[in-house]
């Protein structure tokens, strides 16, 4: 699996963000990553060393519109921390 396969995009919300100043960084991964293989594709994409990985699965949402029911897709995301000599993950351009 190729690491782009891996990791798909960053999650960007208020608290994401805040713990970035904690070297902690939330990726949403394809459903059947491991943390192994997250660990290597966030190393190889962005040449940074991490400490640890976790990984939480995200159920579905029931959501209606008028009549019709549906459900949201399921997801699973990835918080990445980096270790203390690892340089940072620059995800806004600046």
């Amino acid at each position: 699996m190729d690491a782009r396969d891996v990791v798909l995009r960053p999650i960007i919300t208020e608290q994401t963000t805040a713990e970035m100043e904690n070297r902690k960084y939330t990726f949403e991964v394809a459903l059947h990553a491991e943390k192994t293989e997250v660990r290597r594709a966030v190393e190889e994409i962005f040449g940074v060393n991490v400490e640890k990985v976790n990984i939480a699965n995200v159920r579905g949402k029931k959501k209606r519109q008028g009549r019709y029911e549906g459900m949201t897709r399921r997801r699973r995301k990835a918080i990445v921390t980096l270790t203390q000599d690892s340089k940072e993950i620059k995800i806004f351009g600046e």
